[in-house]
């Protein structure tokens, strides 16, 4: 096992737990140990330590009464509460981006992102959902920065590590589900106008386009639990949800 608990070995052990938690590999309620899980991942126990303290910051797993670290279980309101902190979070980076301004560069950079998703949909109805995915998450990213808040943008990072609370949640690709392109197009359209009411200054405008945009995550969330309950099995951390 290797002797070492450096920087790099606590960020490989807290990418891997949290893809485990995420992917449902690691259930919720199921108890976690620093040992074992040293031991699965080839590394020393200071690491594994360091990444599971900040799963619980995170709000992934929470700390046992006697030793070790549980899964959490989140009810759907919690996931929900979760999906609309994101909305605040990112309608306040709008609106701060559009009445504190935002140098041309910038957005030149943030539109490139938008014509590239564009690219995602193809003239036989098809859609690149693993392009979109990516460049989706790197749009968000862009956006969370335009701010210039590092506490705004620190803060949305901690949120979107939270189950179904990031922008690619529920992307239909990870639903297995077909007929979404409306959706998708519509999440385009948004893009589209949230970085013309940034660039135009029109703060209140921005915010509230940031704020509904995020609420499709909340609908497909709804969608899924709700009206389409076979489709849980495809979606693995639905598993920490508590119904």
């Amino acid at each position: 096992m290797s002797d070492t608990g450096g920087s790099s070995h606590t960020i490989r052990a807290l990418t891997e737990l949290r893809q485990r938690i995420l992917s449902g590999e690691f259930k919720g309620g199921e108890r976690l140990f620093e040992v074992p899980l040293a031991e699965m991942l080839n590394i020393s126990r200071t690491p594994v330590r360091e990444a599971m303290s900040r799963l619980a910051e995170e709000g992934l797993l929470e700390r046992a009464k006697s030793a070790g670290f549980v899964v959490r279980e989140f009810g759907l309101d919690d996931v929900i509460d979760a999906i609309e902190l994101r909305g605040v979070l990112e309608g306040t980076v709008a609106r701060l981006a559009a009445e504190r301004g935002v140098a041309s560069e910038d957005l030149a950079r943030i539109t490139d992102v938008v014509n590239e998703i564009d690219a995602c949909f193809k003239d036989n109805g098809d859609v690149d959902f693993d392009s979109y995915s990516k460049l989706n998450a790197e749009f968000h990213e862009k956006l969370a920065a335009l701010s210039g808040s590092r506490i705004i943008q620190r803060e949305l990072e901690r949120v979107v590590h939270l189950p179904f609370a990031s922008p690619s949640a529920f992307l239909p690709d990870k639903m297995q589900m077909e007929s979404r392109r409306g959706s998708l197009e519509l999440a385009q359209a948004q893009h589209r106008e949230l970085i013309a009411a940034i660039k135009n200054r029109e703060g209140a405008r921005a915010e509230a386009l940031a704020r509904e945009h995020a609420r499709t995550a909340r609908r497909d969330l709804e969608y899924v639990m709700k009206e389409k309950a076979g489709m849980v099995q495809n979606v693995a951390s639905l598993a920490l949800i508590k119904t």
